[in-house]
């Protein structure tokens, strides 16, 4: 488990450019987050027309468009995950929320998991593969289907979603974000997790050298 406040900490010690988040309660209250050094600050977001405290104008529209990655890993948003018609048509039974502050929904009707996870540069987005990647392959092999979200679907959860195919299916960095950018056109994961998600194909690269050096007695072997 990780200790998020202590992350929240190490981060405001780096000096880091002002975040905003977007968030919508169940009951349509529409809030936005930034930082204040380790400090969040939850302000209102105003109707539409009137600006917002991050300089833009919140976009109040549901996102409930849902990418089917695999016919059982889907992509979406926080509003895919709050709409019960939507979930009932993708036949969801587990839910994974990487958002910060977006509550879960509908408790007694679907397996949730939840990671808070800060859509910050400087996130180590790699320490929480592990924990998502067992989420959904435990959706998997119960013949389940999961769905994996944040707070836009854009980010976060488009990260994860990007690793984990990386990881279960082999695919490269470039094929596994033209997968998941073509299923879901809007993701754009962060710079940090853009270059997180490079290194961790360095790492799985370096690895399957390794097996392949160890399973021949530690002799390169040099294919023509």
């Amino acid at each position: 488990m990780h200790a998020l406040s202590q992350e929240i900490r190490a981060f405001s010690r780096k000096g880091l450019r002002k975040q905003c988040t977007r968030v919508t309660s169940l009951t349509g209250r529409t809030t936005v987050e930034t930082w204040d050094g380790a400090r969040r600050v939850v302000v209102e977001a105003g109707p539409p027309g009137r600006g917002g405290s991050c300089g833009f104008v919140p976009d109040l529209s549901l996102d409930l468009r849902v990418a089917v990655l695999k016919p059982w890993l889907l992509l979406g948003s926080q509003d895919a995950a709050h709409d019960l018609d939507t979930l009932k048509k993708h036949k969801v039974t587990h839910i994974l929320n990487v958002a910060y502050g977006v509550e879960n929904a509908f408790l007694g009707d679907f397996i949730y998991k939840s990671i808070s996870i800060l859509d910050l540069p400087e996130t180590n987005i790699l320490s929480y593969f592990p924990e998502c990647f067992e989420f959904i392959e435990q959706a998997k092999a119960k013949d389940g289907v999961v769905l994996v979200h944040c707070n836009a679907g854009v980010s976060r959860a488009a990260a994860i979603v990007i690793g984990f195919l990386m990881n279960s299916e082999e695919l490269s960095f470039t094929s596994a974000f033209s997968l998941v950018k073509n299923a879901r056109p809007s993701i754009c994961p962060n710079a940090g997790f853009m270059e997180q998600l490079r290194t961790y194909q360095q790492g799985k690269e370096s690895t399957k050298c390794d097996n392949i050096q160890d399973r021949n007695g530690g002799e390169w072997i040099v294919l023509s």
